[in-house]
């Protein structure tokens, strides 16, 4: 996501003497959030970025509806898609491509496959991050966790999952997303899953489980993929700035603007386009991080993890129900210093971070539709 504290996520592990990580306890992580959850319900971790208020959100939604439009890549596909990658920055910046993206959802359940910003603070790795709430805060009221998640964990082997409120609790990149999807259908509920970091072969066999796990579920109820249950994937794209530590192309200006989107464009129509694939996944992994050393990064697209995992996880559900590999669309892309903001400043919502040339952050969107 668009904001400071992101840089010293990207240099420091958050580590005290000797090197052992000093796990947040969950009344810490709690005291931080701008509405703290509760026992059973999730709060809200960002009251500044995003809506808290429903007539904040109905605003934004309005508004991101105006021009001018994200760039597109061609028509739109028919709403009902299998899944998307959505941006989770804050709605000034980024709103006009949520509104692109997700109203071509419109399964009543969906999967969001999250940004767990924070892994090294809590030494998670290797297993998928799950909440143990019933419902999620959202500026339009709760919505529902889907029965789905418990149907899932019980088909997972236990040492690919993790359930921890926490680790859910300090992560904005699901919520951002969750409260779209909650404007546009009151109805929906969801399976919030973080994705910490792993080693690609990792990401195959826990994509591999879950895919299983959810192709015996859609079985189970006469499910659809795309039609009753959707994959949405969380991730911002380029972080561009010194205090990114991310400047291949100088400190900043309208020539490194140039490049660093260009090659933002280049994923969205080579990787994240077209037939998903194990290589394609490979391929977008392996451009964003040091595949023997996932830790660290070569272009940080916060969705290093998240995005590899979730088209690893679309290949492998669509191929268990013996459908065809999802084909890739990619439906939109902006910036942070694209597009004038959305005023969303006096309802009282603003900017978790500044945006220049010298600092900037691309916003991607891509939907997957059935393959032929």
């Amino acid at each position: 996501m668009h904001r400071t504290l992101l840089a010293l996520v990207l240099l420091l592990p958050g580590l005290i003497p000797g090197g052992r990580a000093q796990v947040p306890s969950l009344a810490e992580v709690r005291r931080s959030m701008g509405i703290p959850s509760t026992d059973t319900v999730r709060g809200q971790k960002d009251v500044v970025g995003f809506a808290s208020r429903p007539d904040q959100m109905a605003q934004v939604w309005d508004w991101s509806a105006r021009p001018p439009v994200p760039e597109s890549f061609g028509a739109l596909p028919a709403p009902g898609v299998l899944g998307v990658i959505c941006p989770h920055d804050d709605y000034l910046y980024a709103g006009r491509v949520y509104r692109r993206v997700l109203p071509l959802v419109t399964a009543p359940t969906v999967v969001l496959i999250g940004v767990f910003h924070g892994y090294r603070r809590f030494g998670a790795r290797d297993a998928l991050v799950f909440d143990p709430y019933r419902a999620w805060r959202a500026p339009d009221g709760a919505i529902p966790v889907s029965p789905l998640r418990n149907e899932l964990l019980a088909r997972l082997p236990p040492a690919d999952v993790v359930k921890d409120a926490a680790m859910q609790d300090s992560e904005h990149s699901v919520e951002a997303v969750a409260y779209w999807l909650k404007h546009q259908d009151p109805s929906v509920s969801l399976v919030s899953i973080l994705v910490p970091a792993a080693s690609f072969p990792r990401f195959q066999a826990l994509a591999s489980h879950l895919g299983k796990a959810l192709a015996g579920s859609l079985r189970k109820h006469g499910w659809a993929l795309g039609r009753d249950v959707a994959i949405v994937i969380s991730s911002d794209a380029i972080h561009y700035g010194t205090d990114f530590a991310y400047t291949p192309y100088g400190e900043g200006g309208v020539d490194a603007y140039v490049k660093a989107t260009a090659r933002d464009r280049a994923l969205l129509t080579g990787p994240l386009a077209g037939p998903v694939s194990p290589a394609k996944a490979e391929a977008f992994f392996d451009a964003s991080v040091d595949p023997a050393h996932p830790d660290t990064y070569r272009m940080p697209w916060c969705g290093r993890f998240s995005i590899p995992f979730g088209l690893l996880l679309l290949e492998a559900t669509a191929r268990d129900l013996g459908l065809p590999a999802p084909v890739g669309v990619p439906v939109a892309y902006a910036t942070s210093i694209g597009a004038p903001e959305l005023p969303v400043k006096p309802l009282g919502m603003g900017r978790t971070a500044p945006a220049s040339l010298y600092h900037f952050v691309g916003y991607p969107g891509v939907a997957f539709i059935p393959g032929a």
